[in-house]
């Protein structure tokens, strides 16, 4: 009887827990939703309105100088860093209110006037503020404030780009590599699912491509995209590090911020003009649907990571997701027809895997080409982020992710003096 009552009393502690994190979950995402789903079709709405009158990118120094104003009057600590959202789940400390709609206009502007920077950064800035000042409002402890920060990323990630079982999974693996907090999945997906619901009622579609091109997994085509998965392993430890050495060449050429977001946007203006177009301005999703289809400038890659590392380097705003893919779709693109596959399969295969090895989020990337490319040629994504994941050795977008497990050995590692190495002991199951 004794068995029974504990049995019992065990069962309602779930009970309680997951209709708690239920409740919790919804209400995030029904406050990060609306604001992610805003923030997607303002940004869909000034790139519309950039590409009618090109002559915005003229006033591109200006609004770097207002971005500048802001961060540095309202968050001279916190800079608008996807970093920030790291530092907060890993100490348990909610973002500060003022980040929301501070990463909100300056990404709006850096957007508005031709800056090259995504959007995905951003809403995770977006969702965790919104979501940690709830938990704090509510007065929950540390923990649990920590589990509503997650609850905010997953939801306003899933809002802007339409992909919830990316999303969730994504915030569960991006901050510390190797450890996976599975408390964190159903509220981080109901949140990611309401918060798509959400959007999508609003108006803004979900990211997703018709991928024309298709492979057997034939020994053949597996070794060619093991081959495009160690050269966009490659790719992704250069895009990585020249992102990080931008902001460093800037300050020591520059000590100035208001100087550095000027030069920026001048060095910006001055590209544009000399290659006569606007594709690597803003987003570029057009440039990302034109790879996928086969169609591709062959060194369009390299402008990108030039474009993305002036424009963030300099202190505008906004994320580096986008400029990933758009990245790896267009290399994949190039190189794809030199391995012997079709090159829209190059392009999507090279914008997952880039993904995967910037941000070294193997399943999140899996689930991303399921949610974005429906599921097609699954096994070859899966092996292409395998590949990119463990040739990307410790390199990463974030510098505040964290390292737990070894990429070639069941070890853990340890960072010393700034690098990734492995430690003697094992790690235990």
């Amino acid at each position: 009887m004794k068995k029974v009552l504990r049995y019992l009393h065990s069962c309602l502690g779930y009970l309680y827990v997951c209709f708690k994190w239920v409740f919790l979950a919804t209400l995030v995402g029904c406050v990060v939703g609306p604001v992610g789903a805003a923030f997607g079709l303002a940004l869909n709405r000034v790139t519309a309105l950039r590409m009618a009158d090109p002559r915005l990118i003229c006033l591109l120094p200006l609004g770097g100088l207002v971005i500048v104003f802001l961060y540095r009057h309202f968050d001279p600590d916190g800079g608008g860093s996807t970093n920030q959202i790291f530092v907060s789940v890993r100490e348990h400390k909610p973002l500060a209110l003022r980040t929301a709609p501070l990463i909100f206009v300056t990404t709006i502007i850096t957007h508005l006037f031709g800056g090259s920077s995504g959007r995905e950064g951003a809403a995770l800035l977006l969702g965790g503020s919104l979501s940690g000042q709830i938990g704090k409002g509510l007065q929950l402890e540390a923990r649990d404030c920590r589990l509503m920060t997650m609850c905010g990323m997953a939801g306003a990630f899933s809002a802007v780009f339409g992909t919830p079982l990316a999303a969730t999974v994504f915030t569960l693996e991006v901050v510390d590599v190797g450890s996976m907090q599975y408390a964190a999945l159903l509220p981080c997906l109901i949140s990611a699912l309401i918060g798509v619901w959400i959007s999508s009622g609003m108006g803004l579609a979900p990211t997703a491509f018709v991928l024309a091109d298709h492979a057997d997994p034939s020994p053949e085509t597996l070794f060619r995209v093991l081959l495009l998965g160690l050269l966009l392993a490659g790719l992704s430890i250069a895009f990585c590090e020249v992102l990080h050495a931008a902001p460093k060449l800037y300050e020591k050429l520059l000590p100035n911020p208001y100087l550095r977001v000027v030069a920026g946007g001048m060095l910006i203006i001055a590209l544009a003009t000399l290659l006569g177009t606007t594709d690597y301005n803003g987003a570029g999703a057009n440039v990302i649907a034109a790879a996928i289809a086969g169609q591709v400038v062959p060194y369009a890659f390299l402008l990108k990571i030039l474009f993305t590392s002036i424009t963030l380097g300099a202190g505008f705003k906004g994320g580096e997701i986008v400029p990933i893919f758009f990245t790896g779709a267009t290399f994949g693109c190039a190189a794809a027809p030199l391995l012997g596959l079709a090159p829209g399969l190059g392009a999507a295969l090279g914008m997952v895997a880039l993904f995967c090895g910037c941000t070294n989020s193997p399943l999140a990337s899996i689930c991303l080409a399921i949610e974005v490319f429906g599921g097609q040629n699954v096994e070859l994504f899966a092996l292409a982020c395998a590949v990119s994941y463990m040739m990307s050795s410790y390199f990463s977008l974030y510098r505040e992710q964290h390292f737990l497990h070894s990429k070639l050995r069941v070890v853990g590692v340890r960072r010393v003096h700034g690098h990734w190495s492995e430690t003697d002991s094992d790690v235990e199951n």
